[in-house]
């Protein structure tokens, strides 16, 4: 059927723009609410890291499972349209019910702030997750084959052309989507209450999901719609059970071997579908060693986005959170693509270089395993620059001056002499079964010595005020501070309670010479207010912090200044991330590299080396990879307990290089077909058996017609 001309725009058929444009809303939709679901877990929640991110990537798994019930409802059952419209509907009524679990007011009946019953909000969630990964799932393998089936034979230039166009579509919509909605995840709302506003967050995606069905369904009357040929999936799973069990009956040397395994199922199955079975079990075939590049590309919302928050933000007059760097990905995707499109395929062609499919997606795996070689040099740059904490039976002590006398403190193997008001340059390591005796003295007074059971594996700060005053305080902070915020605490000089407030978090009652435990926070100047009973009603007691980078961690000092009004000096514990996040742009450079040409070629590739009734079967294989990759993490990252960053991504490298030879070797030996003329062929053989079986002289006469 031709397109008549007022459908076409640009020589591509119209109805494809409403299937990009629904697209981009569902891609949006999707990323933004995948963008702030760990944030969600871990705050709304209050669930630890390790549940969060289990409970993630069983969602993200899910979501690349659900494509091959979708590709079997589309194949065999209702036709792609209907199931994406049918899906869609499920989909957005799942973004609507997380959105709902995300307001506070709904089980917080006396109005303070906190839901009443967690288990509703929880369950809620629940139930949204799994409507969306169902609906998101089950219309992934049918939208880009819906696509793909709107171009008519010799228009594949185009088509190609259109999966290009598809894949930017995805990316300008995650890309879009994970900048503005931790935007909205910041504002504050709420009826009774106020806090950080989730069902905003959650409701915008779940809005745009309707705006992609509506788009989608006014295309209707456009669309080039194929009927379902059956259930696909069913037929080809007892066709190879039927091959294997009939080879395997006839495994004596008196029956003669066929060509294929799966030539055994002849007996019962048509030529026809043996033959696409075997286009299908080819691909199939090539698609093993693919999870592992998934595997390493969806490390960067979780490892890398880690390794981001060990370094600094500062770019130029920017400051970057850890957890924004993996716009760079999108942003990099949205310029790539039209290069490679427009500038590098071409170029390589006209040098007469023959850049087939399979040999990019080689390449793409090669460059994905290269951007892990990079993160694992940053990390070994990031790691010169990190404290060393104590491990094993190994403690750190520094010795942290408070009162108003130069101090002498021995400790093993070393003496140091303190200043009033200052404290040692680092944090000293002992080990704990040596450590012999540590005196404190000041000059004509006598020798105190430090009694305490130190812990091992532990920091600890000694602060000293007089020759016989001291405490030790076991810092609880064994670690750079996370997610790139700063550690922050107070030492207490007076001689009453104080209580400090910094940006909306309270140390409540420090009590003389005495340090509070660390809070945190983010990047920048943060205010803070004293009190206590003993500030003079004049005195100001309002201060603020120099300015927070990344990473840090401070001791602050309160003390009284000149007697009265209170003052404050800052110690460093931690110092700032050095290392800056800039140093990631090369590897997402490689790594987005990587991705243009496996991801966007892989798509093209499933789509047209399968036969036309298993083009949802193939895209539904296609996505299986992804969810098996990010399987493959959790495996690895449970399993290899690394005391190095860097090894692991050393291992993960060396992995897909290994994959990535294999499948060379494998491409090596594929030839690449046309379904369509095979098919032609098929349809050209039963055209002559009808016609021959109605009246065989016919076709004697034309025969001979046709010799003479």
């Amino acid at each position: 059927m031709g397109m008549s001309k007022s459908q076409g725009c640009f020589g591509y058929p119209l109805s494809i723009f409403f299937i990009v444009a629904n697209e981009f809303c569902e891609r949006f939709s999707y990323y933004g609410m995948r963008g702030i679901l760990i944030l969600y877990f871990t705050n709304f929640f209050s669930w630890d890291d390790n549940m969060s991110t289990a409970i993630y990537h069983t969602f993200v798994a899910l979501c690349y499972l659900t494509p091959i019930l979708g590709a079997l409802i589309a194949d065999s059952w209702l036709g792609k349209f209907k199931t994406i419209v049918s899906l869609s509907i499920v989909y957005t009524i799942g973004q609507a019910v997380i959105s709902v679990s995300s307001i506070n007011d709904l089980t917080d009946h006396n109005h303070d702030g906190t839901p009443d019953s967690l288990p509703v909000h929880v369950a809620l969630s629940m139930i949204g997750l799994a409507l969306i990964a169902l609906g998101t799932g089950g219309i992934k393998p049918c939208v880009s084959a819906f696509g793909g089936d709107q171009f008519e034979e010799g228009q594949e230039k185009r088509r190609n052309r259109f999966f290009s166009m598809f894949y930017l579509a995805i990316n300008a919509g995650s890309l879009l989507s994970t900048i503005i909605t931790p935007m909205l995840r910041v504002q504050q709302c709420g009826i009774h209450s106020k806090q950080a506003c989730y069902p905003l967050a959650f409701g915008v995606p779940a809005a745009l999901m309707a705006v992609a069905l509506i788009v989608f369904i006014l295309g209707s009357g456009m669309y080039k719609k194929f009927q379902p040929q059956g259930n696909i999936m069913g037929k080809v799973a007892k066709c190879i059970h039927f091959a294997i069990k009939n080879r395997f009956r006839h495994r004596s040397k008196a029956f003669p071997k066929r060509e294929h395994w799966l030539d055994w199922a002849t007996e019962k199955y048509d030529e026809r579908l043996i033959s696409q079975i075997k286009m299908v079990m080819r691909v199939m075939f090539l698609y093993i060693p693919l999870p592992m590049f998934w595997a390493l590309f969806d490390q960067q919302g979780s490892r890398w986005t880690l390794q981001a928050a060990t370094m600094s933000g500062k770019i130029g007059a920017l400051e970057i959170q850890p957890d924004q760097m993996q716009t760079v990905n999108a942003i990099l995707i949205v310029i790539m693509v039209p290069i490679f499109d427009a500038v590098l395929y071409p170029l390589i062609a006209k040098c007469g270089l023959n850049f087939t499919s399979l040999k990019k997606m080689t390449v793409g795996m090669f460059l994905a395993s290269l951007a892990f070689v990079v993160a694992a040099i940053v990390q070994v740059e990031i790691d010169k620059t990190l404290p060393v904490f104590p491990k094993g039976n190994e403690i750190q002590i520094k010795v942290l001056n408070i009162g108003n006398t130069t101090m002498n403190i021995s400790l093993p193997g070393e003496m140091v002499t303190l200043d009033s008001l200052s404290q040692t340059n680092a944090y000293m390591t002992f080990d704990v079964n040596k450590l012999t005796s540590i005196n404190i003295s000041s000059p004509g007074s006598p020798v105190t010595a430090v009694t305490d059971d130190f812990k091992q594996g532990q920091r600890h700060t000694l602060l000293v005020w007089a020759p016989n005053h001291y405490r030790v305080v076991k810092d609880d902070l064994n670690q750079k501070p996370k997610k790139g915020e700063n550690g922050i605490r107070f030492v207490n000089t007076f001689n009453e309670l104080i209580t400090v407030t910094m940006s909306g978090k309270i140390y409540a009652n420090v009590s003389s010479n005495n340090a509070s435990n660390y809070q945190f926070f983010p990047s920048g100047i943060k205010g803070f207010t004293i009190s206590s009973t003993e500030i003079p009603p004049q005195c100001q007691p309002n201060f603020h912090t120099h300015y927070l980078e990344f990473g840090s961690a401070y001791t602050y000092l309160v003390r009284r200044k000149n007697g009265s009004c209170p003052e404050v000096r800052s110690f460093e514990d931690i110092s700032a991330n050095t290392v800056n996040m800039a140093l990631q742009i090369p590897q997402y450079f490689l790594l987005t590299c990587g991705e243009v040409v496996f991801s966007v070629t892989g798509l093209e590739f499933s789509y047209s080396q399968a036969p036309s009734n298993m083009k949802s079967v193939l895209q539904a294989g296609w996505l299986l990879t992804v969810a098996i990759g990010n399987i493959i993490v959790l495996i690895v990252a449970g399993a290899g307990q690394f005391s190095k960053q860097w090894a692991e991504y050393i291992l993960f490298a060396a992995l897909l290089l290994v994959v990535c030879i294999i499948f060379a070797i494998m491409t090596r030996f594929y030839t690449y077909i046309n379904p369509a003329e095979i098919e032609a062929q098929f349809d050209e053989d039963e055209k002559k058996k009808s016609l021959e079986n109605s009246n065989p002289y016919i076709m004697l006469g034309a025969n001979s017609q046709t010799q003479m």
